[in-house]
């Protein structure tokens, strides 16, 4: 489920800053400072980023039995084979400049579907990887937005949406698997988001956010004349309502809600008879439910506290499916089945491991580890744990959020902080493996990744403390995360900055605008700073969640005056503390005149202020010697600002 629109002004790529921020090993990988003990920017980022192919898609080929997946060991993401039983991987795209992901196999030959846009300007294309490793581009035109939508269960047709008809409105295409002939089969008149089809290609279910906590489910039959959307999800007050998936056999669609508590259940609905029935219910939020091919074996996620709890359910047997002792401790994520279930592959993860892809063989419990995405010169005693820390706010609140205390910090040896904002608004900051915060700590900062109230993950009611009164008591929160950090007898109480990136960068901007002696130093990271600009130039291809957005934000044609009185660009004449801004040129969320002009007014107060842009990124940075450049940005910054000692920095 979207929870709520955070996943669309999650002015969300966080993960391209922050989580996702490795990069391959190359010949010398990176160096280490002998006399400080600190490694280089290169030593974390030389670190390959890998994924499994999506899973509406094929990850395990038909045809030969080999992985699709993403990696970024070239520098650039692009699409590699992966054989199970050696390890070895060929690349099948070679791109040196746009990210290209993996989607999936062909059922029934070694053909792939990729996705890629241009210098992350978010128009992403879908492409076929033909046999002899040319592309075919199945959505051309200037300005198109596409997406893969899934298989039929023969194989024989696929699903595609692209805005190419209204640039604000999704329309679903069938396309033959043999030739690419496509027809349109629902024509998206009132803008809704497509959420899945079943694999029988019957049905598909759109959502309709309403607003930040009332949204809908609507079906349509795709092999009736009227394809008329048909809401199944009446209801009074507010309740949020989103699709997970449709069942294998097509017979029921499985949703999220959160009407019976604070938290989001499963839920299936059967199509026939219209009788809903609880699913999963938990004391955290469901992530997704998935199924294997057959529908055998259901596959779930918890967001538990900021960690990932998967469960795999046998439907035959109604017991859990358990996965080898070897298999590493960390989340799980991504799992995907071969086309006869005797295989699964996926991903393991977390704070001090990148994710790796696993293989295990269900008839005889084989279990191999088929990559290894930590950099050989960096020892893992060298990272850190991620340790799940509360504190009470200004009003007594709890605010949960995720810790980072570098070796050899204590009472007698204090170091400098940060808070990190994540983006949002309604976004989290979850255990992980962050090559960002690993550089940072080894460096000797502390972070603290708060999750300041109206964060997802932790109930409605948190969830939405924060609507409308963005800027007042979420920054509050921040504000008190940083005191919290002071209180700690092995922080340095003169030496806490903030840092964040997308809405994580407004709180950064507004934090040192509003309360300008709260923090030493501030990183802004393509952050919004005018809400009035940012709310009346969001991209067309949005509309979809434009209400739920106003509703959380404000309307900009009714609410302007409260825009400019939370917009850190109005008030930048308050901003006294040295500030590093980084922004990508191609950022259609947080476009780039938002940094140049706070720049501008706040080096016009005389307060030192550092600016990086990286003309070939979006809203956030995929390109490994970009994430390096701002990663050797952040911690020069810092040492100069912070710490204040001024060293040299370790990537020099």
């Amino acid at each position: 489920m979207a929870r709520k629109f955070a996943s669309v002004l999650g002015l969300g790529l966080v993960t391209a800053w922050l989580v996702g921020c490795e990069a391959p090993p190359q010949d010398g990988a990176g160096t280490q400072d002998a006399g400080s003990g600190r490694h280089s920017a290169e030593v974390f980022f030389n670190t390959t980023s890998f994924s499994l192919a999506g899973a509406g898609g094929h990850a395990f080929s038909a045809d030969t039995g080999q992985l699709l997946i993403s990696s970024d060991e070239t520098g650039v993401f692009n699409a590699y084979r992966l054989d199970p039983e050696t390890g070895t991987r060929e690349a099948l795209t070679q791109s040196t400049d746009n990210a290209v992901f993996a989607v999936s196999w062909f059922p029934a030959d070694g053909r792939a579907l990729v996705t890629m846009d241009e210098g992350g300007n978010e128009l992403n294309h879908v492409y076929v990887r033909e046999l002899d490793g040319t592309l075919t581009d199945l959505t051309p035109g200037e300005n198109v937005k596409a997406s893969f939508s899934g298989w039929s269960a023969d194989g024989a047709q696929f699903w595609i949406t692209t805005n190419e008809r209204d640039p604000a409105a999704f329309d679903l295409y069938v396309y033959d698997a043999d030739d690419y002939e496509r027809a349109l089969v629902f024509e998206n008149a009132d803008a809704l988001a497509p959420a899945a089809i079943s694999p029988d290609g019957r049905w598909l279910a759109l959502e309709r956010p309403r607003t930040s906590a009332d949204s809908d489910i609507l079906l349509v039959d795709l092999s009736s004349e009227d394809r008329t959307p048909r809401l199944i999800t009446a209801h009074e007050g507010n309740i949020a309502y989103g699709v997970y998936t449709f069942t294998p056999d097509s017979e029921a669609l499985v949703y999220a809600t959160d009407e019976h508590g604070e938290w989001n259940q499963a839920w299936r609905y059967d199509i026939e008879t219209g009788e809903q029935a609880p699913l999963i219910e938990a004391e955290w939020d469901v992530m997704y439910v998935a199924y294997s091919p057959s529908g055998r074996y259901r596959v779930s996620a918890l967001n538990a506290d900021g960690f990932t709890d998967v469960s795999i359910l046998d439907e035959e047997t109604g017991g859990e499916l358990l996965l080898p002792a070897s298999v590493p401790a960390g989340d799980l994520a991504s799992v995907r089945f071969n086309p006869a279930e005797t295989q699964v592959a996926f991903l393991v993860t977390s704070s001090t491991a990148p994710a790796n892809v696993h293989w295990v063989d269900l008839r005889s419990g084989e279990h191999r580890q088929l990559t290894e995405a930590l950099n050989p010169a960096l020892d893992p005693e060298d990272l850190v744990e991620a340790q799940v820390v509360r504190f009470e706010s200004f009003d007594g609140l709890e605010i949960p959020g995720i810790l980072y205390r570098p070796h050899g910090a204590s009472a007698d040896n204090p170091v400098p902080a940060l808070v990190l904002v994540h983006g949002g608004p309604g976004g989290q900051s979850r255990a992980g493996y962050s090559a960002m915060i690993q550089h940072l700590v080894n460096n000797g900062y502390a972070v603290y990744a708060a999750n300041n109230r109206g964060s997802s993950g932790y109930g409605k009611t948190f969830f939405h403390m924060d609507d409308r009164r963005h800027g007042e008591e979420d920054l509050r929160d921040i504000v008190a995360a940083g005191d919290y950090l002071r209180a700690q007898d092995w922080v340095r109480d003169d030496a806490v900055g903030v840092i964040g990136g997308s809405y994580g960068g407004y709180i950064t901007a507004a934090a040192l605008a509003f309360h300008p002696e709260a923090f030493d130093v501030g990183i802004n990271i393509f952050g919004v700073t005018n809400w009035v600009r940012t709310l009346q130039s969001i991209p067309p291809w949005w509309e979809a969640f434009r209400e739920a957005l106003y509703d959380e934000m404000g309307d900009p044609a009714t609410d302007e005056e409260r825009h400019r009185a939370i917009s850190p660009l109005f008030h930048a004449q308050n901003i006294v503390k040295p500030l590093l801004v980084v922004q990508g040129a191609n950022d259609p969320r947080v476009l780039q005149v938002e940094s140049d002009e706070l720049v501008e007014a706040v080096r016009a107060n005389g307060v030192p202020v550092e600016y990086v842009i990286f003309p070939d990124e979006g809203h956030g940075f995929l390109r490994r010697e970009n994430r390096i450049t701002a990663s050797n940005a952040y911690v020069a910054f810092l040492d100069r600002y912070l710490r204040g000692d001024a060293p040299e920095a370790a990537a020099e």
